[in-house]
């Protein structure tokens, strides 16, 4: 039996239009990104000896990392990002029992109802108020606040955390985040909680955060168990066995043409708890000054002056002081490739607790930035040097 021409031309158009009806592919991509940073370094006193080495994650912190997206229409997009950090000087991983010990979270993303993410992942108080600080203009190694002592550099990362950031609102965004501590029982031992706001419009930025990590405190100091981890250093040796920490910062630049400048102010309290192995709530806070100018497209320097005062308690009756002084130049060879010098010098006076708690009360002294946080001086005064390479790809 033969096939009409008319017949024909009803099949392929039904054949046509039941392809068109069907839903297309959606668009997706994955992205392989990393920096890789190293440094000479010259520190005049660390533990009482001064040394010249090599640090790897001076200007950016040495990593590699795959971000994905996919359009999964009505402008909803699925993300994820893996990050693993490493150092280029020995190969070695940045954690050992971490592949992607900086971030690891997937999520939706819509520019009308914003990003929900979870994972582990940096928190609103660092993402919307580090970038206005020191530890992002100059550089986290020199240019942080005394031993990080309030987080503004990327050294606390919270797991099992769910974050919501909202969309950008003529220049006003803000987020928040809740991690589980997942403790049976008790799931909100070790939780974490973080908001932040910011607002930027024409040269004016600003930010404010607020972060509290809860110990989880099935085990002696901060509970590893705990959703939240923090650098611990000469600065907070003896307040890591706290109930919780708090952190609240406020931070504001203001650029006009190739010059802008900064102020800073954190609070940082460690609550004592029953388990704690000191008796008083200690508050650290922070007042700092920042500023950077482009000579040219291709050079620019900064500088940063901060102050850190710790609370009178726990039997301290002359409580420490942190004074900082940060420098950087910084030339492009590229738009991937920077040569950059550091040098910050820091002086501390007073007395602080040492690692054993509350009737330890030692003399403070001080740890440049977050690059001495193992390394501090053993006396009242240290110096930090570094003459380095940054690649990003």
């Amino acid at each position: 039996m033969k096939t009409s021409r008319t017949q024909i031309r009803k099949l392929m158009f039904t054949a046509s239009a039941t392809l068109l009806a069907s839903p297309a592919f959606a668009q997706s991509s994955v992205t392989l990104y990393g920096m890789v940073d190293d440094a000479i370094v010259y520190a005049n006193n660390q533990k009482g000896s001064s040394n010249v080495y090599l640090r790897q994650g001076n200007l950016y912190a040495s990593k590699w990392g795959l971000h994905g997206v996919e359009d999964i229409g009505g402008g909803t997009t699925v993300i994820f990002d893996l990050q693993n950090g490493f150092d280029p000087n020995t190969g070695a991983l940045a954690s050992s029992t971490q592949i992607f010990n900086r971030q690891a979270y997937l999520g939706l993303q819509n520019p009308l109802y914003g990003t929900f993410t979870m994972g582990r992942q940096y928190t609103p108080y660092y993402l919307f108020v580090g970038p206005l600080a020191s530890s992002n203009w100059l550089t986290g190694a020199t240019g942080a606040h005394p031993g990080d002592i309030d987080g503004l550099d990327t050294t606390i990362r919270i797991n099992n955390s769910l974050v919501y950031n909202t969309p950008n609102w003529n220049g006003l965004q803000a987020g928040g985040m809740y991690a589980f501590g997942g403790i049976a029982g008790n799931t909100g031992k070790g939780q974490t909680i973080s908001a932040a706001l910011r607002y930027a419009i024409g040269p004016v930025s600003l930010a404010a955060g607020y972060l509290k990590l809860d110990n989880a405190q099935q085990t002696t100091g901060f509970d590893p168990a705990s959703t939240g981890s923090f650098i611990n250093s000469a600065i907070n040796t003896g307040y890591v066995s706290a109930k919780a920490l708090q952190h609240i910062a406020g931070a504001a630049d203001y650029t006009i043409g190739n010059l802008m400048m900064g102020l800073t102010y954190t609070n940082v309290q460690y609550i004592a708890g029953g388990r704690s192995i000191f008796r008083d709530t200690a508050i650290f806070n922070t007042y700092a000054a920042l500023a950077t100018y482009r000579f040219t497209p291709a050079f620019d320097v900064g500088g940063a002056f901060s102050y850190t005062m710790a609370s009178e308690a726990n039997g301290i009756t002359s409580a420490a002081r942190y004074q900082q002084y940060s420098l950087k130049e910084a030339y492009h060879l590229s738009k991937r490739t920077t040569l950059y010098a550091v040098q910050a010098y820091q002086h501390a006076n007073g007395q602080t607790l040492g690692a054993k708690g509350g009737g330890d009360i030692i003399d403070a002294v001080p740890a440049v930035g977050d690059s001495q946080n193992s390394t501090p001086s053993s006396t009242n005064k240290q110096f930090v040097g570094m003459l380095g390479m940054a690649i990003t790809f």
